[in-house]
This record gives C-alpha cells, structure tokens and sequence, in this order.
C-alpha cells in the first residue's frame, strides 16, 4: 500500500519578495472566489461540490501550474495529495508568500510517491486512497489515464489539462473549441486522452491552455525575452514580426481549474484558457520590455530558413499566427482573466528576473548566428 506522507516545514525554500500581484490573500481573488461559488450550484450525485470539502489528487503539481493550484485548492478547504516521484520538495515558499502562509500550506500538502507510468502501483496505491477528484496536469498519453480511471471507479470529477496546440493550423482565428484537432500533433497524445475520457463515461472537464506565462515558468517564454533585455542585447525575431500570437498567466490558469471544479456547466465539456487579447511577436518583446522598465528593445528580424540551428531553438513560439478564443471560459463558468499581459509580465518579471534569480543560464548562440550573419549583409 502506498505510504502518506504529511510534508513538514523543512524543506528549502526561495526568498521572499512582497508583491501585491503575488499575495494569495488578495481581495480580489478571494470576492472571485466567492462568487464563483455562489452561482455554481451542481445537482445530482454525478457533480462534485466545489463548496465541500474533497479529496483531491493532483498527478504532478510541484512545478508552475500546480504550484499555484495546489494552494487555491488547499486555501478552499480540500485534502489536496500530490502524486510524483518525489524528485523535488513536494513544498516551496513562494515569492510574496508569508512565512505564516506557507507553514499553513506545506502542513497540510499531502505527498504520494510513485511513478504514473508504473501503472500496477497507480491502481493499487489510488485504489487504497480513494479520492473524489482527480487533476491531471503532466498526463501525456492515454494509457497514463486509464490505470487511474480503473482504480477509482467513484470517482466525482476528472480534470485534465490538454493543450490548444492539438488544434489542426487554420486560416480562421481565434481556435474555438469546436475547431477541427490535428491528429499528427506532437499532442495528440493529449487528443487520445480526451476521447477516452469521453469514451469511459466519466464526469471530465479539459482545459486547453495556449502559451503559458509566469512566475516560475519552467518553460523559456517570457524568461527568453527577458534574458536578451537584461542582457542589453538586440531581440532576433522570425520573419516579419506581426506572426500573432496569445499568452495566459499561470494564476488564471489556476484559477480556471479552480472554476470547473463541482461545476455542472463544465461536465464533458472543453475549454480553451488564455488572455483575452493577442499579441504580436515584436508587440511581445517591446511588452516585456516595458513590464522590466527596459527602454525600447532593439528588435532584429531574420528568415529561419538562412540558418541551421541544429537542436538548438532560436525562438520560444511557433513561427505562425496562432491563438484561441477564451469566450467559452467567460460565458459558461464566470472566469475571466485578472492579468493583462504587461501586468502579467510584471509580475513575473518582479517576482523570478527582478530578484536576480534565474532558472537557465542564458544561451545566446543562435541570437550570435543572426546577428553575425546580419553584420556581415551590412
């Protein structure tokens, strides 16, 4: 049987920095909190109550995106279990967050080691547990989610995060959830995945995610820009510059997460979540400019094809036009995104760049290949 563990207080922990951007006890999110859950009013014994208290399990959630669900969730009054292999401290004290706060939080974090893919383990460990809800948010193949759909036969709710990159590349924008998938997508695991969630029965929800920002992005997102930025180096930009796409930030992520959560309106149902305006790649760097009060960037463009890269990648998006509509999210569950993009990167700029603390050493060898190349057409 799979041995509990309640986490305790020692393990290590990142500095602090204040931040009203940051603070988990802000008005703001709480009033959202609560609205959400006075008109979220599930029936029937089919629908988790997001107003009670569950037992929730999180398959990952020690980086980025369960970082800050885990705490919502934790704040809400759940049991919230962590399922990892436990290669990293199950709980971190969060930039902005107090030393009080985060006592409360890593004494109450429950941790469930193990490895997803040893799928025996998942059945019987899940299966001993029992749990009402289950998010997943590392799941990339089908075959991870079956062992886990097997070993909780009463389970209330499964939460999935997919991605909008299984949408097939159109000339029609915004993606809408409706939109034809791509089969061939190096996502299509997550396609598979959603298909069995519907083919099992199971009471689901997916959410869609585009380009996600913010603190303690593991991802070189916003973090590539700010390194250049730092750096005082120029920004080299595929192509024109006005390929346009959509970020969203990792608290409304979360908060997103937080809304589907004993909400009937989203029972097998999809939803694309990001910001609600779009970008344009030379509009994203001179944004992240402003948001670390750099002057304007010197922006440097370049046709991809002119080079050999090798494995390196020179550019953090996708060379097209690529971004989703988020109404859905608005008009059936309430969400609406807090951050605007330069507020957005603030705040990660603030609380990651801003303390001096960098997750990746910088690699400036593909930016040195254009600019030689451009110093030698001159």
């Amino acid at each position: 049987m799979a041995k509990m563990m309640m986490m305790q207080q020692s393990q290590p922990s990142l500095s602090l920095l204040t931040s009203s951007l940051s603070d988990f006890n802000g008005a703001k999110l709480n009033l959202q909190v609560q609205y959400k859950r006075k008109v979220q009013q599930p029936k029937g014994a089919l629908y988790v109550s997001a107003s009670s208290e569950k037992k929730i399990l999180i398959m990952g959630g020690t980086r980025f995106i369960g970082i800050f669900l885990s705490r919502f969730l934790v704040k809400e009054g759940h049991q919230v279990t962590l399922f990892t292999r436990g290669k990293s401290p199950i709980a971190k004290q969060l930039p902005g967050e107090s030393d009080q706060d985060f006592a409360d939080f890593s004494s109450k974090i429950l941790h469930l080691k193990g490895d997803r893919k040893d799928y025996d383990f998942v059945k019987s460990s899940l299966s001993a547990e029992g749990f009402d809800v289950v998010y997943d948010i590392n799941g990339r193949e089908a075959e991870e989610v079956e062992p886990i759909l097997d070993a909780l036969p009463k389970l209330e709710q499964y939460i999935y995060c997919s991605s909008a990159g299984v949408y097939l590349k159109s000339d029609i924008l915004p993606h809408c959830e409706v939109d034809a998938v791509d089969p061939k997508s190096r996502h299509k695991g997550k396609l598979e995945t959603e298909s069995l969630l519907q083919s099992k029965g199971v009471n689901w929800t997916s959410i869609r995610p585009v380009y996600i920002y913010g603190p303690l992005n593991y991802n070189p997102v916003e973090e590539w820009f700010f390194h250049r930025l730092k750096a005082g180096r120029p920004i080299p930009v595929p192509n024109s510059g006005i390929q346009i796409s959509q970020l969203g930030h990792v608290k409304d992520l979360a908060t997103a997460f937080l809304a589907v959560l004993g909400n009937e309106k989203a029972s097998r149902e999809i939803f694309n979540i990001s910001g609600e305006k779009y970008v344009t790649f030379d509009g994203l760097a001179r944004a992240c400019a402003k948001a670390g009060g750099f002057p304007e960037p010197e922006i440097v463009h370049y046709n991809p094809k002119e080079f050999d890269f090798g494995k390196k990648k020179a550019f953090p998006f996708r060379d097209q036009h690529f971004f989703a509509s988020v109404e859905k999210a608005k008009h059936v569950l309430g969400w609406k995104p807090e951050f605007d993009l330069v507020d957005g990167l603030t705040d990660s700029y603030n609380l990651d760049f801003g303390r001096g603390t960098f997750r990746k050493e910088a690699d400036f060898t593909t930016d040195d290949m254009i600019l030689s190349k451009k110093l030698v057409l001159q």
